[in-house]
């Protein structure tokens, strides 16, 4: 085999609590994760030498700043591969957007030179190689729905998402996630999600139960920086929405819809009042692996 097309699926969070700063400065979370039908396209190629590394998004590092780099070049060193690759990347999940992008660009990648090179490495081996690179590579790496626990890399599949319509939407805001996990005050926080009750709610497929717990404790340092987050959240609601939640650490928001005719009037009200950069009409996704 000499070429590999792949897909990077993008996530949101349905609900993110922060229990504790440990003392490594990482933080210990427990947060449910669901896979959108929203992707990156990654077509890799098998090359006599080296790394290379090609995309459609104009100013995106393509060296060893990005973790696709980081993800091939810990495939090779780590399975001893010596000859190189070249990745096309055509970009469409917003980047600094809570999405989970170049993680998921990194994970695609690491299962793409599973197939490429014939490794026949396991999922739960490339999920366990991918905490390296980055927190969410190991759920990236597993897609579908699922609890993460841990610094993000304890990971429980769930069932999948009930049928749903999903409006994404990524204001024009820039947000750090270090910033933000830097500025929470983790020990402070007084209310924090119900995640076992939406987990409860996940397994028993209630929609209504899902959206009724979702909550993000990341919400209190990035929402008061970017007051556009609660506006959008604002308007989904009004518009129909069951709920709405910025994922991540942001700025993106999303919002969770039974009724697709309401979300099409919302995704026509966010575009008509300029709120967002970029908006998505879309779905949950649940793939193997």
């Amino acid at each position: 085999m000499k070429e590999y097309q792949t897909k990077a699926y993008a996530k949101i969070n349905l609900g993110l609590d922060v229990v504790r700063r440990l003392e490594n400065g990482y933080h210990q979370v427990k947060m449910v994760m669901q896979s959108l039908n929203l992707w990156d396209m990654l077509t890799l190629e098998r090359t006599d030498a080296g790394i290379a590394i090609t995309t459609n998004v104009q100013g995106l590092p393509t060296d060893r700043r990005n973790l696709i780099y980081k993800a091939a070049s810990l495939m090779f060193e780590t399975y001893g591969i010596h000859s190189g690759i070249r990745v096309h990347l055509r970009k469409e999940i917003p980047m600094a957007a809570g999405m989970a992008g170049g993680s998921a660009d990194a994970a695609a990648v690491m299962k793409g030179i599973n197939e490429l090179f014939r490794l026949d490495l396991p999922v739960s081996r490339l999920m366990e190689d991918g905490v390296a690179i980055g927190a969410d590579v190991p759920y990236c790496i597993l897609g579908g729905t699922a609890l993460a626990e841990g610094i993000g890399e304890q990971l429980t599949p769930l069932p999948p998402m009930p049928d749903c319509h999903i409006l994404v939407a990524k204001p024009r805001a820039e947000v750090s996630t270090k910033y933000v996990y830097e500025h929470l005050d983790a020990q402070g926080i007084t209310r924090h999600p119900d995640i076992d009750g939406m987990v409860l709610a996940i397994r028993q497929g209630s929609l209504e139960g899902i959206a009724r717990r979702m909550e993000n404790v990341l919400e209190t340092v990035t929402v008061p920086a970017h007051p556009v987050i609660a506006e959008i959240k604002k308007r989904m609601l009004e518009t129909g929405a069951a709920n709405s939640l910025m994922s991540g650490s942001g700025p993106t928001v999303f919002g969770i819809f039974s009724d697709e005719g309401k979300a099409r009037a919302a995704y026509a009200r966010l575009e008509e009042q300029n709120l967002a950069d970029r908006i998505f009409l879309t779905e949950p996704f649940q793939y193997a692996g």
